[in-house]
């Protein structure tokens, strides 16, 4: 069994903006999924079915960022999964625009979600897909609560495709193999070299 998580914030306020990249991922991840249709529970909305044959929870914490561990612990806990069984999907500044990185561990790198995350299952070890936003001009919370150009916008569904591929991928064949293939630049500006962490 495998739990995806996307990171964002609920109501139509945060819609398609860049901190809910997480949302759009699992939204159209529900879109392949074989099985029911979305629920709430654990401060979340879920789908459960099959992907590939196996079974999958998708779930999208309804808690604002910052307490996105909340719910994350509650599903965990329920559902009983190692966590390499669980993949976190969400942004990241530091990654230029449209750029995965698929990890298997490593810090919240500044991202409020994942140290909640972090915090309340007490390890960092459970693998995570960031996608890039880019930095912006200005102030952080401005730039991860604003919505993507019209230039961006293409580019932006296009990695949204990329990770949702990366997601069913990692379910079928797991971490090692969808790290091999996804993480690369898919455009990475010259002289702009990704973090790792």
């Amino acid at each position: 069994m495998k739990i995806i998580i996307g990171l964002g914030n609920p109501g139509k306020d945060y819609e398609r903006t860049r901190h809910n990249i997480g949302f759009t991922v699992v939204d159209a991840l529900t879109k392949r999924l074989d099985g029911r249709g979305l629920r709430s529970r654990f401060k979340a909305t879920l789908a459960e079915g099959a992907i590939g044959g196996t079974k999958v929870v998708l779930a999208k914490p309804q808690m604002y960022m910052n307490l996105s561990g909340i719910p994350v612990r509650e599903i965990v806990y329920w559902y009983k999964i190692d966590l390499n069984d669980l993949l976190v999907i969400y942004d990241d500044m530091d990654l230029p625009l449209g750029y995965l990185r698929l990890r298997a561990d490593g810090s919240a790198g500044g991202h409020n979600g994942m140290k909640s995350i972090i915090t309340e299952l007490g390890t960092s070890a459970f693998p995570r897909l960031r996608v890039g936003i880019g930095r912006g001009g200005g102030a952080a919370i401005a730039h991860v609560l604003s919505r993507f150009t019209v230039t961006e916008q293409a580019e932006i569904d296009a990695a949204c495709d990329n990770a949702t591929n990366a997601a069913e991928m990692w379910i079928r064949e797991g971490l090692v193999a969808t790290m091999n293939d996804t993480n690369r630049p898919t455009s990475v500006p010259a002289g702009v070299e990704p973090t790792d962490d």
